[in-house]
This record gives C-alpha cells, sequence and structure tokens, in this order.
C-alpha cells in the first residue's frame, strides 16, 4: 500500500533515472493531454510531497501524480522488458536514451505550470520525509480539533503528510491508544512523542523493500492485516473495523487489550478474510 515511504522511494527511482536528461518519448495516456509532448525537455528532478510525486521539466512544466491504492511507477533500461502490468493500465510513459519510466494505474496525472504546484499540494500539511518537516506544528495541526478520532487525524494529509493505512495502525498500536480515541483525549507525553514517533517509523523504512515496524524478522507488522492472529504483544486476537469519515472507509486494526479506549460501532466491525 502507498504511504510516505513509498512514494519517497518511487521519487528516488525516477530521479535517478531521469534528472538531468532529455526526455526523447513523452506518452501521456490521460485524455486531457493526450497531444501534449515533453519529448526535447529536461527533467530537472523528481520531487515526492507527501503522498504526491512532482516531476519537474524543463520550461516550467510539472507532471504531477499520485498512487493512491494501487498505482506505480517503474523504471526500466530500454532494452528491458515492462512487467508492470497490462498494457490498457500504463498511463504516462517517460524515456530516455537509456531508461524509461512507465507509470501503471495512476488515478491522478496532470500536467501544470511549476509556478502553480501550491494548487495541488499546498493544502498539506509538514511532510514526514520532507525539508519542511515540523513536528510542533503537526502535532499542532492534529490537536486543532480535539473530538477528532485519532485514526481520521492521522489519515488527514492536511495535519501532516506521508501517513497511510498501515502507518496509523501501528502508530496507534505503539502509543498504546485505539484509533477511534479523541485526539484531545490522548495523554501528554504520547501526545508530543505521536509526531517524533511517525517521522521515526517513516525515515526507517524508507529504505527497505518490506515495511517494518515491530523490529522482528518474519513478524513486520504489529497489528496491520493481522486480524484474527494473535496479538504479539499479549496474545489476545486482533481485531479490524471500518473507519473513516463517512467519504471513505478503511480497515483499521487494534488489540482490544494492547489499546485501551472507544471501540467501533459494532456496524463497523469486519469479519476478517
Amino acid at each position: 500500500m502507498p504511504e510516505g515511504d513509498t512514494v519517497w522511494q518511487a521519487a528516488r527511482r525516477l530521479h535517478t533515472a531521469l534528472a538531468g536528461k532529455m526526455l526523447t518519448r513523452s506518452d501521456l495516456r490521460v485524455p486531457r493531454y493526450a497531444t501534449a509532448d515533453l519529448t526535447g525537455r529536461t527533467v530537472l528532478d523528481v520531487t515526492p510531497r507527501g503522498k504526491h510525486l512532482l516531476a519537474r521539466v524543463e520550461g516550467g512544466l510539472t507532471l504531477h501524480s499520485h498512487l493512491r491504492m494501487d498505482g506505480s511507477w517503474k523504471v526500466y533500461a530500454n532494452d528491458q522488458r515492462w512487467t508492470g502490468g497490462p498494457t490498457h493500465q500504463i498511463r504516462v510513459i517517460l524515456g530516455t536514451a537509456d531508461r524509461t519510466a512507465v507509470g501503471y494505474r495512476l488515478p491522478l496525472l496532470e500536467l501544470l505550470r511549476t509556478a502553480d504546484e501550491h494548487r495541488v499540494v499546498g493544502h498539506l500539511g509538514p511532510d514526514l520525509l520532507g525539508p519542511d518537516w515540523d513536528p510542533d506544528l503537526a502535532l499542532a495541526n492534529l490537536l486543532a480539533d480535539p473530538a477528532r478520532p485519532l485514526g481520521e487525524a492521522l489519515l488527514d494529509q492536511r495535519n501532516l503528510a506521508g501517513i497511510g493505512n498501515v502507518y496509523k495502525s501501528e502508530l496507534c498500536f505503539l502509543l498504546g491508544v485505539t484509533p477511534w480515541l479523541p485526539v484531545g483525549a490522548l495523554p501528554g507525553d504520547r501526545a508530543t512523542h505521536l509526531p517524533v514517533l511517525a517521522k521515526k517509523l517513516l525515515e526507517a523504512n524508507r529504505d527497505r523493500p518490506v515495511r517494518v515496524t515491530t523490529g522482528r524478522h518474519g513478524q513486520d507488522l504489529f497489528v496491520y492485516g493481522r486480524a484474527p492472529r494473535p496479538c504479539l504483544r499479549c496474545r489476545t486476537p486482533v481485531r479490524v473495523a471500518d473507519q473513516g469519515d463517512g467519504s471513505r472507509e478503511r480497515p483499521t486494526y487494534w488489540c482490544p487489550t494492547c489499546q485501551p479506549g472507544p471501540a467501533p460501532a459494532p456496524g463497523a466491525r469486519r469479519t476478517p478474510a
């Protein structure tokens, strides 16, 4: 599942492959940009911003993409077979003299002026893996709506950018609270530690092919995806339920023993697959 660390890795791969090189191939398979041609322009850099990717191109243009749940960018040598999915899932192809970057299943792809990047990422809070990271501002953003459930607040990219469903569940476990606890009810010492812990988790995983929060080989995550298996700490069966603001429900995992506090409504609970 693409989260801040996944997007950071994708940006690094694309930057290494494309930055400083002239595009010899440009194919944007989105109707709105079907006639746009970036061929002959040099790629300046590829920068992650939260869960967004910004590929800046000579001439003041930026190709903005978002992976959401299923999107991915793959980089291939020019004589290498493409293996990211069927052809109809390709949304963009960017080629240079020696590398080709292919975007698969990208739900969001747009070409805009670099000067207008604020229009698509200006609403984001401090980026956990970015140069603008500010733990005090991130915490202030989270606490601005004290009645909001912690899990929902962590997913709101306007508060801090980079956390997805996996890190939401794992952070709440490590803080020892249920994701349905109101943010304002989080004990002060744990609230202060939250931004530090979030950054530590993402930084530890930005260079790893497999995301790990436990430090245990073969047991990568404490609760996410583990229902109804036993909690790694107390052996209580891990539970799963939907959590969201009504616009989109997300499966949320927690241990009812290690994470005391408010529980979801009975109708929100899922039967693990």
